[in-house]
């Protein structure tokens, strides 16, 4: 079978946002909660508040989210919910009226693709909320309810708040706020089909779905892919798997996943023995104990080899999202770990995704406290900013840091230096995370023609094209990247 992916992803930098989080809007648009007595903006989240970021504001920010670079934004969940994450949906084909509900999203989806910037939502499909109004009528009418198949109900009464008694149904991860679908009835099934094929036919480029490897339905996935691409065959569906995802990698269920296996070793090996591990140890994807560069080469090319080609060009690759603590706080405030990362993120095959804020150098411990309000940018981290904005440009302007063959060349001790080819194009990253120069001279004979360009980083080079081998002699400080690039 041929597996086909979206061609856009291939080429994509994406951009996390929490909406309520990202920008509240200058401009009065609102018509209701005009004066919310909203959760002060630069205050350390809560779980519960609101800090009243909207779409009309997101929308206000896309010159600055293009001028970063960014043509595909991902949103955490903006359906109604009575929750700031928005992950308990009460109506899923309303946007929350908070973020300005249905009108409100269409002229933000209108304004991206004007730039060319694509939208993909999160599907939070595997369980609704017990203010969803199925559910309530099952919690207003018992047994009698004509709902009661839609969820796992295990006896009567329901008991959704008070936690002295069972709950009597079943909730996600126990959650008794999070009524888990029965999607083994026929009716749910086709409920979440249409949302899915809804929101495309609306206009948007895709589905993040969140805990997918919950939903174990025969033919679930499958059907919904068929569903989506017959709609629209470049939307992109990208799951929340955290682990090994060959199982849903087939190519006849998720383009990608959110690359954790990815994110883990590289913040293992850039941040090393700095990791907060509190920070860390809660969450799956293992950023410790810390990596040599022998031992991130390794896992790099396992992962490399776990998923044919056209899905490693599809993965959603990330160093934190809403689920785990920022990068800046994992490694203790140290930001050349911040550099060396991002730097692996934007030359490693896939489309790599920057969690609102991480390019500002916004910290944030494990959630809700990784939720900050998107800081005025006379609190920007500018070295941080830039460093962002010249790798991401470097990204666009050269095609093989997207498509391109990846190749280890050199992994000893702090050292790990890799090629990036596509046809005559070659390129040469390396990342030094030691604290004391690295010096190598590495192998190039795989390659066509000699380095002749810094374009990222200090590193010294020279070149020695004798035979029988080409030799690249580099030489970088400590804590550092350099990418190179090769020609005639």
């Amino acid at each position: 079978m041929q597996i086909q992916t979206p061609d856009w992803v291939k080429q994509a930098v994406f951009y996390q946002i929490f909406p309520d989080r990202f920008a509240r809007s200058k401009q009065p648009r609102k018509r209701l909660l005009r004066d919310a007595r909203w959760e002060d903006w630069d205050a350390m989240p809560t779980l519960q508040g609101y800090k009243g970021g909207d779409l009309w504001g997101i929308m206000e920010q896309l010159d600055y989210i293009q001028d970063l670079g960014i043509d595909a934004i991902y949103f955490t969940p903006i359906f109604q919910s009575a929750s700031n994450h928005r992950y308990h949906t009460h109506d899923y084909y309303q946007v929350d009226p908070m973020l300005g509900g249905n009108q409100a999203f269409k002229e933000l989806l209108d304004a991206a693709h004007e730039r060319d910037i694509k939208v993909v939502l999160d599907g939070v499909f595997n369980h609704s909320s017990r203010g969803f109004f199925f559910f309530h009528d099952v919690l207003e009418n018992g047994p009698h309810s004509p709902w009661v198949n839609w969820f796992k109900i295990q006896g009567w009464p329901l008991s959704p708040y008070n936690g002295e008694f069972p709950a009597n149904y079943v909730g996600w991860a126990d959650n008794r706020a999070l009524p888990v679908f029965n999607h083994d009835n026929p009716e749910v099934r086709e409920y979440i089909m249409e949302i899915a094929e809804y929101w495309i036919k609306f206009g948007i480029d895709g589905w993040r779905l969140d805990v997918p490897f919950e939903i174990t339905t025969p033919g679930f996935w499958q059907e919904f892919r068929d569903r989506v691409k017959a709609i629209n065959p470049e939307a992109y569906i990208v799951g929340e798997v955290w682990g090994d995802s060959r199982k849903w990698l087939d190519g006849t269920q998720f383009d990608g996943v959110m690359n954790y296996l990815f994110a883990g070793p590289t913040i293992a090996f850039t941040a090393g023995d700095r990791v907060v591990l509190e920070q860390v140890q809660s969450r799956d994807y293992q950023p410790y104990p810390p990596l040599f560069a022998a031992e991130y080469a390794a896992k790099i090319q396992e992962l490399l080899q776990f998923y044919p080609w056209e899905i490693q060009l599809t993965q959603l690759n990330l160093l934190a999202s809403h689920d785990t603590a920022r990068l800046l706080s994992i490694a203790g405030g140290d930001k050349p770990s911040i550099e060396l990362a991002t730097l692996l993120l934007l030359t490693f095959p896939g489309a790599p995704s920057i969690y609102y804020g991480d390019e500002v150098g916004l910290p944030g411990a494990i959630d809700p406290d990784s939720r900050r309000g998107f800081p005025l940018e006379a609190n920007w981290d500018r070295e941080i900013y830039h460093a962002h904005r010249q790798l991401i440009a470097l990204r666009h302007a050269y095609p093989a840091l997207r498509t391109g063959d990846y190749q280890v060349l050199w992994a000893q001790g702090a050292l790990y230096v890799f090629a990036r080819t596509l046809e005559k194009e070659e390129l040469i990253i390396a990342v030094n995370v030691g604290t004391a120069p690295a010096q190598a001279n590495v192998d190039t004979t795989s390659l066509q023609t000699q380095p002749n360009k810094l374009l990222y980083g200090q590193a010294e080079i020279n070149w020695d094209n004798s035979e029988p081998t080409k030799q690249l002699s580099l030489n970088l400080p400590p804590r550092s990247g350099s990418i190179i690039a090769l020609g005639e």
